[in-house]
């Protein structure tokens, strides 16, 4: 049994692993959610009926159906998320299926930025709560140091501390339910908030009730990480660990209900917390503690889930090349220290900008939104295709376009309030990936493929050619061709046009990312016995991509079945057994300056070349930067060759005509 399908067992010790990964997220909402539903209105039984059925409709159809039992359906050999998803459904080649990849790409790493700091603040305010004289500026140093030992920390790997994250999340589970079932057993009514007339109600007759669904889609935010982690606990897990925490969670927010009906009914808010305030005070330091403590968690594991979502978007080429390591051995474990910096910044502004959580709120919910409904789409779209039912596919469609849409309506209400932060945010990873994805299709859609064999013979030529010196005994280039057939005109250009490069071996590598998750593969076609060879490398959108590391081990393989010989050619160095050389060639495609291109390819071009500037060399980002590489670019024609018109002057050439003749003469 592998790594992966063991991970799929349902047990204690994997629901336990799912409370500390999984729920952090959505398991802190009850610290806020509902009083950001009450705002600065006086408390009414309609009002927080109101609230309550909305919140336990929201949690049962988006979270339970939609997320637990649909999305969960819906896995790539065990793995979740948005990609996992996109790489399901592109094989049945619709164009349009990487754009809601890509914006619900964009929308949950801008909800990176609001998480930590909307999580971690709403529960360090409860220190107000126990200590009423405490400042606005006290709180936002606490969380801003809080917030900056998390980042600092995730260079370390969570692995060791990450064994205490279900525990933690468990007694923070165990805390809420008990406390909002102590003040439930005191107003046992509002259970009747159950009945979906009373949301109706709140939404169709409450002054204002439409746009309250802004705060109450709080309590869902999270729910895409019961997805996106399926690959670490198995659906089984997550299965299990939703029923024991929707219980929790329900209890945390009916018994908030009865506290307020209790002791704020036609009164407003102010500045009470309900969470803290319904803690009894002999247990009210632990409360805020372990608050801060399940916030926390819940912002480690959405910082981890950006570096995977990052790291999946590199794979597929939708991300610049950044740097990624590797803190512990811990199965997908993963630091992407631009990410890291990148996130810390953002949170530390989002607290300065707007210092509470009340304002904070403003600006989140917005892009999640956002990210839902693109799951939506691709869930629709999956059951259309893969399932083939069109009936499911079409319920699918009319009932989470419908209430996502009505979400998304009422969270651009927070627009001007806050909203455009986490927009503005996503607009500009969008346009990133927008650019490497319009750029890559520029570059394929104007490579040029030859065919091999017709270069065969003169690849036997120039080996045999004492007059040119060796470049290397194994040269290497990175082809765009996926067969052994074809091999890009840019290689070719390479090896012969500019100055030949003569090698003893000469070996075509293709990686190609497929829709496997883990697959990890290869192929060798001999082009010409232990002279030529095509490499295809097949690695999933999660495996390592570590293609130094892969080629040294093809290449053992091949010297252990005799195809090769690994032993250096030089004489000198042949005799005490030393290993041959090889050489890297990394082609850059550049657009060729005698191209006429659109006004928009040339801004798409310009951006790119920015992007590449400021990102990882291909060489890094394959593991080769110790090996011995030569980058070479390559000019490609991305649009009709440039028309120009010179005229030879007449008077000219019939001076060179004369000159020419009386030379003859003499």
């Amino acid at each position: 049994m592998d790594s992966h399908s063991r991970k799929h067992t349902l047990s204690a010790a994997g629901v336990l692993v799912a409370m500390g990964i999984i729920y952090g997220d959505i398991g802190t909402s009850p610290i806020y959610t509902l009083r950001f539903i009450v705002g600065h209105r006086a408390v009414s039984e309609e009002l927080i009926l109101g609230g309550l059925s909305l919140v336990f409709w929201t949690l049962t159809i988006i979270t339970t159906i939609k997320y637990v039992y649909l999305a969960l359906s819906a896995d790539n050999k065990g793995e979740g998320g948005i990609f996992a998803l996109y790489a399901l459904v592109r094989k049945y080649r619709a164009g349009w299926v990487i754009f809601p990849a890509i914006i619900g790409c964009c929308t949950l790493i801008a909800d990176g930025f609001m998480t930590p700091a909307m999580s971690v603040t709403s529960a360090v305010e409860g220190i107000k709560t126990l200590m009423p004289s405490i400042t606005d500026q006290t709180i936002i140093t606490i969380v801003i140091i809080i917030l900056v030992a998390l980042f600092i920390f995730q260079q370390f790997g969570s692995s060791v501390v990450g064994k205490t994250f279900g525990p933690v999340m468990l007694v923070w589970f165990v805390f809420i339910g008990a406390i909002g079932a102590y003040h439930l057993s005191f107003n046992i009514a509002v259970l009747k908030a159950i009945n979906p007339v009373y949301g109706a109600d709140l939404l169709i007759k409450y002054p204002g009730g439409f746009w309250i669904l802004g705060a109450i889609f709080l309590c869902t935010t999270g729910a895409e990480a019961m997805y996106s982690d399926l690959g670490h606990c198995g659906k089984s897990n997550i299965r299990l660990g939703w029923g024991f925490v929707k219980i929790c969670l329900l209890l945390s927010y009916f018994g908030q209900g009865a506290w307020l009906l209790s002791s704020f009914e036609g009164k407003p808010l102010g500045e009470t917390i309900p969470f803290f305030s319904m803690i009894p005070d002999w247990i009210l330091i632990f409360g805020v503690v372990i608050a801060t403590m399940a916030t926390v968690i819940a912002s480690q594991a959405l910082i981890s889930g950006t570096f995977t979502l990052v790291n999946e978007a590199m794979k597929l080429k939708l991300w610049p090349a950044t740097r990624v390591r590797y803190p512990s051995q811990m199965k997908g474990q993963i630091y992407i220290p631009a990410i890291n910096w990148i996130l810390m910044f953002g949170c530390i502004l989002v607290v300065i900008f707007f210092k509470k959580s009340d304002d904070m709120q403003a600006a989140y919910g917005l892009a999640i939104t956002v990210n839902m409904l693109m799951t939506s789409a691709l869930l629709v779209y999956y059951f259309a295709t893969v399932k083939k039912s069109t009936i499911r596919s079409s319920g699918l469609a009319i009932v989470f376009f419908s209430i996502e849409g009505a979400f998304l309506v009422s969270n651009l209400s927070k627009f001007s309030h806050g909203g455009w932060f986490s927009a503005a945010i996503a607009l500009v990873f969008f346009l990133m990936m927008f650019i490497l994805l319009r750029a890559r299709e520029l570059r394929d859609r104007h490579t040029e493929f030859v065919d091999l064999k017709h270069y065969v013979p003169m690849i036997q030529d120039l080996q045999a050619d004492a007059s040119i010196p060796r470049e290397a005994t194994n040269l290497v280039y990175m082809a765009v061709a996926d067969s052994k057939r074809y091999i890009d005109s840019n290689i070719i250009y390479s090896i012969f046009k500019k100055r030949p490069k003569k090698a003893d071996v000469y070996w075509f590598v293709h990686v190609d990312t497929v829709d496997s998750p883990y697959s990890s593969k290869y192929s060798v076609d001999t082009i010409v016995p232990k002279k030529c060879f095509f490499v295809r490398i097949k690695l999933g959108f999660k495996a390592d991509h570590r293609v130094n590391l892969l080629f040294a081990k093809i290449l053992h393989d091949m010297a252990e079945n005799a195809e090769i010989d690994l032993v250096s050619h030089y004489d000198s160095l042949r005799k005490h057994s030393m290993p041959a050389d090889f050489k890297f060639v990394m082609l850059h495609s550049l657009a060729s300056v005698d191209s006429e291109i659109s006004s928009f390819d040339n801004v798409i071009i310009q951006g790119y070349r920015f992007i590449k500037r400021h990102s990882l060399s291909t060489e890094e980002m394959y593991g080769l930067e110790l090996a011995n590489v030569e980058v070479e670019t390559v000019p490609i024609m991305v649009g009709p060759a440039a028309k120009v018109r010179i005229k030879r002057e007449k008077e000219e050439l019939e001076r060179e005509k004369e000159l020419k003749y009386h030379g003859h003469i003499n």
